[in-house]
């Protein structure tokens, strides 16, 4: 009886944060300063006009694509600094773009990036200290220390294997478009792997990671703080 009350803990405490929970952690990266137009005009926008006019032409409509939303950021007066920091990543791609002269090599800087992501999350697995960890650090400012806590490490361990596996795939597979010259295919795979996919991944990640930490029974970070004895109540809601 005393194992099978245990166990029934166990199961109430893997339980998934509910629909409405998830929905306002996301809103913030949905309808926040960084509307999903940001990060996917540029691109569609550069296929688009490729398609009917020659590359240096695709490349200055990308780049006044990304001209255009930091201008209305500023007539809005919200916050720019996404939006720059998408317009000078788009000047970068449409610059090697027309340098090289392929229109393949607009993706590319994208590409290195997710490659370059992924690397720095396999460093952090080996160091001891996973990446996702670091970034919910940097959101929620909670403590360093209950991030390495031995019963709530393991979880931002296992979702930091999950973006490796998710950056490495998708970085992947655009190479492999781009070595083919397979443009449209190119282009398809940065549209539905950039915010939609990044959307799904910020899901998963958000219901399994606070789902596990109550399975590993660790304290909350509030119970971190206070330095609270067991039994822990345990972090009911944040990752």
């Amino acid at each position: 009886m005393e194992g099978s009350g245990r166990h029934d803990s166990t199961v109430q405490k893997m339980t998934m944060p509910n629909r409405t929970e998830i929905i306002e952690e996301l809103r913030s990266v949905v309808l926040g300063p960084r509307p999903l137009a940001d990060a996917l005009l540029a691109p569609l926008v550069f296929v688009t006009a490729y398609a009917v006019a020659e590359l240096t032409v695709a490349a200055v409509a990308a780049v006044s694509s990304g001209i255009a939303i930091t201008t209305v950021r500023l007539l809005r007066k919200s916050t720019v600094r996404f939006a720059l920091a998408g317009l000078g990543g788009t000047v970068a791609a449409a610059s090697f773009a027309v340098w090289s002269g392929s229109a393949e090599a607009f993706f590319v800087p994208g590409i290195v990036s997710g490659v370059l992501t992924a690397f720095i999350a396999l460093v952090s697995i080996v160091a001891g200290k996973p990446m996702v960890a670091w970034t919910s650090m940097l959101v929620r400012r909670w403590p360093a220390g209950w991030y390495w806590h031995p019963r709530v490490k393991p979880a931002y361990m296992e979702i930091t294997w999950l973006w490796m596996v998710f950056f490495a795939g998708r970085s992947l597979l655009q190479w492999n478009f781009a070595a083919r010259g397979e443009l449209e295919a190119l282009a398809a795979v940065r549209l539905i792997g950039g915010w939609p996919a990044l959307i799904i991944l910020l899901v998963v990640t958000y219901a399994y990671g606070v789902a596990r930490l109550q399975r590993l029974s660790g304290p909350s970070v509030e119970e971190f703080r206070t330095a609270a004895p067991q039994p822990w109540t345990g972090q009911q809601r944040g990752f």
